[in-house]
């Protein structure tokens, strides 16, 4: 950009002077500025870090969004409420399974955020029940397989129940119509 720069300048001048060019003449007393110190300096020509920069900035802005309120909230929370401790169970009292818990994030999580023992219990125990189902049918289709195999008998999935009833319906409602239209009117 500098050499755009300088090559313009002495241009603008060569043209004030209103003097014309003639190409086979080069340009003779360009005018080369070094900046302070005497000596010469180079522009290093090199990719631009703004995209690193700018998502370093997020990450930083981002992170402190969440970090700082966070560490105020854990703080807050250590502070005034603290850790929980054991007293007496009243009698006919069953505590919930988030009561267990010493620290209130650990209840607080146990509580919102992560199903019980029950639940995973409960869930385990359904896909059990399901897989169970499952063997079920796989059983009595192979069964079905098998006796069909032995009586050479037709294949059931190829069986297509078929019903006319929705054409005797239709049959019907149009001969209720015609005898209603064929009567004279009175």
């Amino acid at each position: 950009m500098a050499a755009w720069s300088g090559l313009l300048r002495n241009t603008g001048q060569i043209l004030s002077a209103s003097k014309l060019i003639k190409p086979s003449q080069p340009l003779q007393n360009a005018v080369t500025r070094y900046m302070s110190g005497g000596h010469h300096r180079v522009f290093p020509l090199g990719p631009s870090r703004w995209h690193w920069h700018k998502t370093k900035d997020l990450l930083h802005f981002y992170t402190l969004i969440g970090v700082v309120p966070l560490s105020i909230a854990v703080f807050c929370i250590n502070v005034f409420i603290g850790p929980a401790t054991l007293k007496e169970i009243p009698e006919g009292y069953e505590p919930k399974h988030w009561e267990y818990y010493r620290h209130p994030i650990s209840r607080w999580l146990a509580r919102y955020v992560f199903p019980s023992d029950q639940q995973e219990y409960e869930k385990q125990m359904f896909f059990i029940w399901e897989e169970q189902e499952k063997q079920k049918l796989r059983k009595l289709e192979n069964k079905i397989h098998n006796l069909m195999n032995e009586r050479i008998d037709y294949q059931y999935y190829y069986y297509e129940p078929y019903t006319n009833a929705q054409y005797v319906r239709r049959q019907a409602q149009g001969e209720q119509d015609q005898q209603i239209y064929s009567q004279p009117f009175e």
